[in-house]
Parts: C-alpha cells; structure tokens; sequence
C-alpha cells in the first residue's frame, strides 16, 4: 500500500494546493472525514471549515468554504468556493464579517437571509479559529 497519495484543493480563482500527502482531514456535514492512501472511492460534500494536510509528517492547516471532493484511492480533488493559508487570512475582515452576520442574525429576517448569514457566521468563525491556531504556536 502507498504511503501518500496526490491530492488537488481547487477554488474558482487557483489552484489552492497540489501535492501528495499521507493523510487529509476535513470537515463534511456529517462530521470530520480522514482520507488515508487506498481510501474507497467516493464523493463527499465538503463543509466550511478546517483542512488538515499531512505531508512529510508535518500537518498543515487551512480554512476551506463549502464545495465537494472526489476520492479515489490513489487521488482526490476537492472543488471548494475558497481556501485560504492562516497567513493569508484578514482578521479584521473576518470580525467585520462576523459582527455582521451575528447583527443580521438578530433581525427578522427570511428564511434564505437566515441561512446565509449563518454560512456567513459559520465562514468567519472558522477563519478565526485557524487563524488563531497558528497565531499561538
């Protein structure tokens, strides 16, 4: 069995990472899903939220919007709306966006405005959490 396996995290604007790894972490609507070289083949929705890569037994950390990926047991592809590296991450922006969306969230809003503003919330929280993460070490 190989010990890495080539992986591809694509957004509209770039190629976000292209590489072979041992091991990716992600977060799914169903709870965070570990890919391991062989893994069965198959399609998963990703969620907002962290990215673990292992490379070199070395993890690396990113934030990922929602898309999907695609596993083959050689290879993945995750198609996301946007990645980004914690140094690339704009704390003030990501409060700016949070402290808006928490303030939409407290208005009476429709259903569709509900559930953007949480995606919103969702998006920001998650950028601040990586940012932070990397920001201690």
């Amino acid at each position: 069995m190989a010990k890495t396996f080539f992986i591809e995290i694509v957004t509209p604007r770039r190629t976000f990472f292209s590489g072979d790894v041992e091991m990716v972490v992600l977060k799914t609507p169903d709870g965070e899903l570990g890919i391991l070289p062989g893994h069965i083949p198959m399609v998963v929705a990703v969620d907002i939220g962290p990215v673990r890569l292992l490379k070199d037994g070395k993890w690396s950390k990113a934030v990922l919007n929602q898309g999907f990926m695609e596993i083959q047991r050689d290879h993945a592809i995750i198609l996301a709306d946007s990645a980004e590296w914690p140094h690339e991450i704009d704390v003030n922006r990501a409060l700016a966006a949070q402290r808006r969306a928490e303030e939409r969230l407290h208005r009476k809003i429709s259903r569709i405005e509900y559930k953007q503003s949480q995606a919103a919330l969702t998006r920001a929280l998650a950028r601040l959490k990586i940012s932070r993460e990397i920001t201690r070490k």
